[in-house]
C-alpha cells in the first residue's frame, strides 16, 4: 500500500521555499480539512477546487500529483 498524497506532499515542505509545489506542501499542512488518508486523485482533485482557495492554479496540483505517482513507483 502506498502512502496518501498528503503525506508525501509534507516531504516537499519548505517555509522559506518559493517552488509552487513548496508553497502547495506549506498551505496543505495549515488546511485542516484536507483528505490526509487519501491516495485518489479525483477526490483529492475535487476537495482542492471546492475548499483550497491558497492553489492558484490546478496546475500546480497536477505536478506535485505526478512526482507523487513518481516517488511512489
Amino acid at each position: 500500500m502506498r502512502d496518501s498524497f498528503y503525506r508525501y506532499l509534507m516531504t516537499q515542505r519548505n517555509p522559506a521555499g518559493a517552488d509552487e509545489i513548496q508553497q502547495f506542501a506549506n498551505n496543505a499542512f495549515l488546511d485542516s480539512t484536507f483528505p490526509k488518508q487519501s491516495t485518489d486523485f479525483e477526490e483529492i482533485s475535487k476537495y482542492l477546487e471546492e475548499n483550497a482557495d491558497y492553489l492558484p492554479t490546478m496546475t500546480i496540483f497536477d505536478k506535485a500529483w505526478q512526482r507523487y505517482l513518481d516517488a511512489m513507483n
